[in-house]
């Protein structure tokens, strides 16, 4: 096994101690190992999330493609509900035909599969003062990395590897950090991404709200097993996935979705030259026509002259 990811291994290592590198310029080459380390896990989630970047479009106009067949699935599910041999055959013809494939929602993440588990590795490596790749980290990076802290917890130890009460609290933070974001982005998409969907009988509903219960507790038992600088990785790469859906949901919605019409009326409202309503339900110019006639019935009334 180790054998077939060895390359994995060596490119993880290669980048972090690159990105370790560069930054040593800027910060000194041997001051603030901890922040350089941290550092160089975080932009190894930047660096990869620009890669997938053409994954993510992929994955969205999978996700709209299938939200549209969505009648016509269900349709099917109907039709041949004693059949499941021909169910499937007729909804593989379906995404075939508007050239689509469920499972493209999931290629970033399988895509990140294994960076996250080569990442595992190498840092359960230096825990333990062992390099995979010594012609990379070699003895003198890997004592620095072995020494990393972040927010005074070595960045190598995890929850169950650990006695020190630093590195659990530590850990136990970035764990409900990763949990609330995953179920906040996947929160996000339901409310503002999604068409409105009859909720009897639809497995992408279901499907969603699988993902919103389900993987945040997923994410908070298998997290003590992590160490802290995969940990750091995974509450990273959340909130690219957070900002990055909220800027698709803002700027280019699911048609028939509450952010959808949302942007339909501003523009509906900007053409028009009709003012936007704000939050409290009153026009700027409203307000302001309030705020004139309220000066005007504060102003004292002038007395008339006596004749």
């Amino acid at each position: 096994m180790n054998a077939i990811l060895h390359p994995i291994y060596y490119v993880v290592t290669w980048v972090m101690v690159l990105f370790h590198t560069i930054l040593g310029l800027f910060l000194g080459k041997d001051n603030h190992e901890s922040i350089k380390w941290t550092l160089s896990i975080v932009l190894i989630v930047i660096l990869i999330r620009l890669i997938l970047i053409p994954l993510f479009v992929k994955q969205i106009k999978s996700q709209r493609a299938m939200t549209v067949l969505q009648p016509h699935m269900k349709e099917i599910q109907k039709r041949y509900k004693d059949d499941r041999q021909k169910q499937q055959e007729e909804l593989m013809k379906l995404y075939k035909e508007h050239k689509t494939n469920p499972l493209a929602a999931c290629f970033p993440i399988l895509a990140q599969a294994p960076i996250f588990f080569a990442l595992f590795r190498v840092l359960n490596g230096v825990a333990h003062n062992k390099s995979y790749v010594p012609s990379v980290l070699n003895q003198t990076l890997l004592a620095k990395a072995h020494e990393a802290k972040f927010l005074g917890a070595p960045i190598s130890d995890s929850f169950l590897s650990s006695h020190i009460t630093a590195t659990k609290i530590v850990t136990l933070c970035l764990i409900v950090f990763m949990s609330g974001t995953t179920f906040s982005t996947q929160r996000q998409l339901m409310v503002k991404g999604m068409p409105k969907m009859d909720s009897s009988n639809n497995m992408m509903l279901q499907q969603q709200k699988i993902m919103l219960y389900v993987f945040p507790i997923i994410i908070a038992i298998s997290g003590v097993n992590f160490p802290i600088g995969v940990l750091i990785y995974w509450g990273t790469t959340n909130l690219w996935t957070f900002g990055q859906q909220y800027w698709v949901i803002k700027k280019n919605p699911a048609p028939g979705s509450p952010a959808y019409e949302e942007l339909q009326r501003k523009r509906g409202s900007a053409a028009s030259g009709t003012p936007t309503v704000s939050l409290e339900g009153m026009t700027e110019a409203n307000r302001q026509a309030e705020e004139n006639k309220s000066r005007q019935r504060q102003q004292p009334k002038k007395k008339k002259p006596r004749k």
